[in-house]
């Protein structure tokens, strides 16, 4: 991410736009083969995965009240604090989103009902690896409390020593999760799909993964479990100007570049000027940090723009569809007014992407490689279903029958008539 484009056409915006590959044959068809031997076999399956994977022995699948208790005691106070800070903050943003019931009487006797029922089975996806992502266990687990899901259950891979990060217990213990199982990886999703000897079958699924756990939700929820949204690798567009400190625009285009080899950031500038001491600082920042290697990787995959005009930049926002999109520039609410398609807008200098991943109260779990055109974050009605009720009295029907009566026959379907027919 070392040059910059200027003023590239709209009709290669398209091009531009586009998200480095993820689709990937040799992941997919491993993905199947796995989803095919959990679903066959069950916890024998997830037990052979485990050695042939992970390379460790799984005998215990779910996690037990006596090593909850162990990470607890060893997650240091301050972290515990700061989580239980998050959660209120979290918490609060969730809470006023609970949807109402809604009851309508559309004409004389008739009664149209739409009423939020939670979802009674849900599974949290909480990533393992080299940076176990317990802020998201409070993404997930505080909405589906204040949605009252009636059961959570949560996966999450164990490290080499076959023991899972302490911080993600302790937060999943800190939000009422009661059900933990020790799986990572496609065989963790399909386990909570399917269901086995030991993990539920759940209703819908949450959480982010890598391309393995994307792959295996993407699949089954073609006909098997209902899932948050399609999400691939992490993504930020900045959007910046003269005002704009290089290095606030640079750590926020790094906390997203350190996230993996495929994240992409996108910076978009007012100016060549702007565009270069932001690129320069990029390149300073990159230097220092521990997980560089990474940074180094994702940003081979970004790229960065002058456009003169303003209604560019933000036309090329809405056409790119950011997962995160920062505006840490002078007229910042100007330009947030007239973005229609981002995950989550952090809107001038001093709200770093980072406040939204952890603790400012949104959602962090976001839709990206453009789904933010038409899907929605992780949000409390993602924990509910609407369902609709009614109610018609006999003088209601008798005063629908004609349409209802009209509209059937010219469909061709007389039996529909004939039920409004036969009562009236």
């Amino acid at each position: 991410m070392t040059a910059y484009e200027t003023n590239p056409p709209r009709e290669r915006w398209e091009s531009l736009c586009l998200r480095p590959a993820t689709e990937n044959p040799v992941v997919k068809e491993r993905v199947q083969a796995i989803l095919a031997r959990v679903k066959e076999k069950g916890d024998t399956a997830l037990r052979e995965l485990s050695r042939e994977i992970e390379g460790r022995s799984l005998e215990v699948i779910e996690v037990t009240e006596a090593e909850i208790l162990a990470a607890s005691q060893a997650v240091k106070p301050a972290v515990k604090q700061a989580i239980a800070d998050a959660e209120k903050a979290i918490r609060a943003f969730h809470q006023a989103q609970q949807p109402r019931e809604i009851s309508v009487e559309t004409a004389p006797g008739v009664r149209c009902i739409q009423r939020p029922v939670p979802i009674g089975r849900v599974g949290l996806y909480i990533p393992g690896g080299s940076a176990p992502l317990f802020s998201t266990v409070l993404m997930l687990a505080v909405p589906a409390a204040l949605a009252g899901c009636p059961e959570v259950v949560l996966c999450t891979p164990a490290g080499k020593d076959g023991n899972v990060c302490a911080e993600v217990l302790y937060a999943a213990k800190y939000c009422g999760v009661k059900r933990i199982f020790k799986l990572g990886g496609a065989q963790a999703i399909a386990a909570m799909a399917y269901g086995t000897e030991s993990v539920p079958k759940v209703d819908k699924i949450f959480g982010p993964g890598n391309q393995y756990v994307t792959t295996a939700k993407q699949l089954l929820s073609a006909g098997t479990v209902a899932i948050d949204m399609p999400a691939g690798p992490s993504e930020v567009m900045v959007m910046a100007d003269a005002s704009t400190p290089s290095a606030f625009a640079a750590a926020d285009l790094l906390s997203q570049a350190e996230h993996g080899p495929d994240s992409q950031v996108m910076l978009v500038c007012e100016s060549a000027d702007t565009c270069l001491r932001i690129l320069k600082e990029v390149e300073r920042q990159t230097a220092l940090l521990p997980r560089s290697a990474i940074a180094l990787q994702a940003l081979e995959k970004s790229r960065a723009f002058v456009f003169d005009k303003p209604e560019d930049r933000i036309a090329f926002a809405n056409a790119y569809a950011p997962e995160h999109l920062i505006i840490a520039t002078e007229d910042a609410w100007s330009i947030a007014d007239r973005i229609t398609a981002a995950g989550s807008v952090f809107v001038g200098p001093y709200t770093p992407e980072s406040a939204g991943d952890y603790a400012s109260g949104t959602n962090h779990t976001l839709p990206t490689c453009s789904w933010a055109r038409s899907f929605s974050g992780v949000n409390l009605d993602s924990f509910y279903r609407k369902m609709t009720l009614q109610e018609i009295t006999r003088e209601g029907l008798q005063g629908l029958a004609g349409t209802i009566v009209t509209m059937a026959e010219a469909e061709g379907l007389q039996a529909h008539a004939n039920a409004v027919k036969v009562r009236v």
